[in-house]
């Protein structure tokens, strides 16, 4: 779960994309002066065909984080069943970073420079085990490798660490093998992991209109298994125009002055 609370890394990469931002170095700025980054993280995938049809329909390119999450078909995210949907997304030009293959989630740094970690799926689900730094690289690749199966296509250095915790010997590790952490914005936290009673859909959508600014780094999922009352596609579809509408536009990662030289081949 993640939280309204801000982050430290969430603040740097705004001030970063600000300054780029301001001095033209963005290259989504050459087509729109308020860009914003729209970006998914697994989830049980329920909504995830009304995404697809919601980003296609206002021609929006997201940024999708990929971890191998149970379904509400009792299947994962990244299984045989989802193949195709992963590749449609790709043929479409969307980007696609890390969130670790068993959505795994940083507890702890230890002494010895390793780190203590809770998977969320798979065969060490909700245990706390040890990860060395070239055991959570491996985490990090195995998304990775899982998206050229299935799409023939490589995925971008990037990855979001579940729930957004980290520490710095964490993201330190992490860079060493080639994989540079995405946060997101205060205000591009859009909530859908939140109880629907005391955050209706209407509450979240007024929020988000009201706070996103330019350059925001903005947090969704394909389905929260706690949520009564589904935010996608309820919320998404006029959040976009709504956003459109002030003049904003959407870009992938690629294009956010803080990760695109990593993207690059």
């Amino acid at each position: 779960m993640t939280g309204w609370r801000s982050r430290s890394t969430a603040a740097v990469t705004a001030a970063a994309l600000a300054l780029a931002l301001g001095t033209g170095d963005s290259a989504a700025a050459a087509a729109c002066d308020k860009p914003l980054f729209l970006t998914f993280d697994t989830g049980h995938m329920g909504v995830a065909p009304l995404v697809a049809e919601v980003l296609a329909r206002h021609q929006v390119k997201a940024t999708f984080f990929l971890a191998n999450e149970r379904t509400q078909t009792d299947g994962g995210s990244l299984d045989a069943q989802w193949a195709p949907w992963w590749k449609a997304r790709a043929a479409e030009g969307h980007l696609f970073g890390s969130h670790t293959f068993d959505h795994v989630y940083w507890r702890a740094d230890r002494a010895d420079g390793s780190f203590d970690m809770r998977p969320t799926f798979g065969p060490q689900a909700s245990r706390t085990v040890r990860m060395d730094a070239a055991a959570y690289c491996q985490e990090l690749q195995r998304p990775a490798t899982r998206f050229t199966e299935m799409t023939g296509r490589r995925m971008a250095p990037l990855f979001r660490a579940p729930g957004g915790k980290t520490s710095p010997a964490l993201l330190a590790a992490a860079a060493r093998c080639g994989w540079a952490h995405v946060p997101w914005s205060p205000a591009g936290f859009l909530g859908d992991e939140l109880s629907s009673e005391p955050f209706p859909n209407a509450a979240l959508l007024k929020k988000a209109l009201r706070d996103i600014r330019p350059g925001d780094i903005l947090l969704a999922h394909l389905g929260i298994w706690s949520r009564q009352d589904p935010w996608a596609p309820a919320v998404l579809e006029p959040l976009i125009t709504g956003l459109k509408q002030r003049g904003h536009c959407f870009a992938t990662l690629a294009e956010h002055p803080v990760y695109r030289d990593a993207v690059r081949p």
